[in-house]
């Protein structure tokens, strides 16, 4: 990688008129951070097979089942329904000189990029037979260039063959896997399994030297990074041209180019916003869950003649976030972060979103009900997800889906599969906090066991190093090793109790030098208490079931009708809010989720009172 310093341009007259803006955008691209003028979507119907692993299949076989892609065959949305094991699935579909043209194939545009949002667990990638290649992580992007595979025939016509075949070993617990049972049913906090394809699966075409990756950093109040991976044949000393607008006032902010050297494909090029010097105003342009004021970006590749090659529309939030004297800082000041815990499951297609506006309105409701903050729990959440929570407003707090063995194949995994969502996901304002672990799943006797005791400092710590700009929690819950913040869960249901347990600082002192709630250790191997934060990031869990009841529905305490379930949760955050050193809290949950009936909404995403009420037992208010 080289850093390039840039020289200031001449603000364009005006954007591309035909590219996006990425500030504005319907929610429906799957790389809301960089997106072209076309694409082409391939979600939709596919044929499936999963009984058996016929090497013939990777030519096609369309005499299989219909599957909906990408809604997993678990789930009821993807048309197969069988929430069994699938260990090994096969999916085909056909790819036509229509889809070659709606993703901008052309002459300005002859490199065709296969994307995939993400396969649970790893798959292998065929076009009419030829190997094209493949990739391992159930939660993370990947591509291919699958030019010469599709447009090497004579025929430019010709109809090709895709197949996806996905493996997912339901046994396997050095998958990261999250809270995906690896019993056939669901038990306990676990729920049904996804297997194979569950995020989109796209064509998109680019030019021969092209913008592969974007990644915006705030280095401070006033200057932001930007990160550019370069794919694809170049001819040496390209400039890049970065333009910087604020749409909402209609404010050019900065326009920078810089050329590019011939040694590398990456590339910082730091971008200072000048109407940042001014101290007494640099609030107005700041990104808050209040005020999500998000800046749009050109970013242009130019020739060495000046000559555009290739050209994205993106956003950033001017912002900052950090810990400071027992506080959470947001932009500098104490920030009160008031979250919920979203697991982002659904009935009908399980951790696939039903549609692209159920991303959206899960971010709305999350803010109707008075929090400010999610925390999205076990998950690597769609991108799409991420865009609303910028654009509206909701502070995110990143977690791994975790695996459930230790050993050098279960650190190798989770250690990638996290170093690359890290990767994806840095540049989205609304991502406050970092959580590589949760509750010592997958380190299990990390209390004693100084390996488990490196490990979790090591994902912490390698963590810090993608992103210094981050807070990062190296065990969410208990048993910290190396943590920015300290998170504690709490499911006493009783108010009173919880208001003694963290009312001052002497609560807080014997909270750290004793054994803390769920007979945990706060503080492990060696880590001390030097005045982080405190969060009480799982609490609550209240069962309450309006209508039909689940057999096997249960909370960590269940209320006896809607009038008793508000006035739990109300004393719950009575004892949050007269807490002197609490800094934030995370309910549990948002939604029912299978057998857990302890969200604030039923699964299909209804109020279990009058929102209102809820609203108000959270704010106090």
């Amino acid at each position: 990688m080289s850093t390039l310093d840039g020289t200031v341009a001449a603000p364009d007259t005006a954007p591309s008129p035909t590219l996006p803006l990425a500030s504005r955008q319907d929610g429906s691209y799957p790389r809301p951070q960089m997106l072209r003028t076309h694409w082409a979507d391939l979600d939709g119907t596919w044929s499936f097979r999963n009984e058996g692993d016929d090497s013939a299949w990777r030519a096609g076989f369309p005499d299989a089942r219909d599957i909906v892609v990408p809604f997993p065959p678990e789930s009821v949305a993807s048309g197969i329904d069988e929430p069994g094991f699938h260990p090994v699935v096969w999916y085909s579909r056909t790819i036509t000189r229509a889809e070659l043209d709606a993703a901008g194939h052309g002459s300005t545009a002859p490199r065709l990029v296969l994307h995939f949002g993400a396969v649970d667990h790893r798959a292998r990638v065929w076009i009419d037979g030829q190997f094209i290649g493949e990739h391992e992580g159930g939660h993370t992007p990947f591509s291919f260039d699958v030019t010469e595979a599709l447009t090497g025939d004579a025929d430019p016509d010709a109809v090709h063959t895709l197949v996806v075949r996905a493996e997912d070993d339901p046994h396997d617990l050095t998958q990261p896997r999250g809270k995906q049972d690896w019993h056939e049913d669901p038990h306990a906090i676990w729920y049904r399994r996804t297997t194979g394809i569950w995020q989109t699966v796209w064509l998109e075409a680019v030019p021969t030297a092209s913008i592969e990756y974007l990644r915006w950093t705030n280095v401070d109040h006033g200057t932001v990074r930007l990160t550019v991976r370069l794919r694809g044949e170049r001819t040496g000393r390209e400039r890049l041209r970065v333009e910087a607008r604020w749409d909402e006032r209609d404010e050019h902010l900065a326009t920078i180019e810089s050329t590019l050297g011939d040694t590398s494909d990456e590339f910082d090029v730091v971008v200072p916003i000048a109407r940042q010097t001014n101290g007494q105003a640099e609030d107005e342009l700041h990104w808050t869950p209040e005020a999500p004021r998000l800046v749009d970006a050109t970013v242009t590749l130019l020739d060495r003649a000046g000559a555009p090659v290739d050209t994205v529309a993106s956003y950033f939030g001017v912002r900052t976030v950090g810990v400071d004297g027992g506080a959470f800082l947001l932009n500098g000041r104490s920030y009160d972060v008031r979250s919920v815990l979203n697991q982002g499951y659904w009935p009908d297609s399980h951790i696939a979103a039903p549609s692209r506006e159920a991303l959206r309105r899960e971010v709305e409701l999350i803010k109707e009900l008075g929090f400010n903050a999610a925390r999205n729990h076990q998950k690597i959440e769609d991108p799409r997800f991420l865009y609303w929570a910028d654009r509206l407003g909701i502070l995110v707090w990143g977690e791994a889906p975790g695996a459930y063995a230790f050993s050098p194949r279960a650190v190798q995994r989770l250690m990638r599969e996290w170093m690359d969502a890290v990767e994806r996901d840095a540049s989205h304002p609304s991502i406050v906090t970092w959580v590589p672990a949760n509750e010592s799943w997958g380190v299990q006797h990390i209390a004693t066991d100084p390996a488990q005791q490196a490990y979790a400092r090591s994902l912490a710590d390698v963590t810090r190093a993608i992103d210094p700009t981050r807070p990062v929690i190296s065990n969410d819950g208990w048993e910290h090793t190396n943590s920015d913040i300290i998170t504690i869960h709490d499911y006493d249901g009783v108010g009173e109790s919880l208001a003694r347990t963290y009312a001052d600082d002497a609560a807080r002192s014997e909270l750290f030098h004793g054994m803390g709630p769920s007979d945990r250790w706060v503080l492990v191997g060696g880590a001390t208490d030097h005045g982080q934060p405190v969060m009480l990031t799982e609490f609550g869990g209240v069962n309450y079931q309006p209508g039909a009841q689940r057999e096997d529905g249960w909370g960590y305490t269940s209320a006896t009708d809607g009038d008793d379930w508000i006035a739990r949760i109300t004393a719950l955050y009575d004892a949050i809010r007269a807490s002197s050193f609490l800094a934030g809290s995370c309910y549990t949950q948002l939604t029912d989720t299978m057998q857990e009936t302890n969200g604030l909404l039923n699964a299909d995403r209804t109020p279990k009172v009058p929102i209102e009420q809820i609203r108000r037992a959270i704010t106090g208010r």
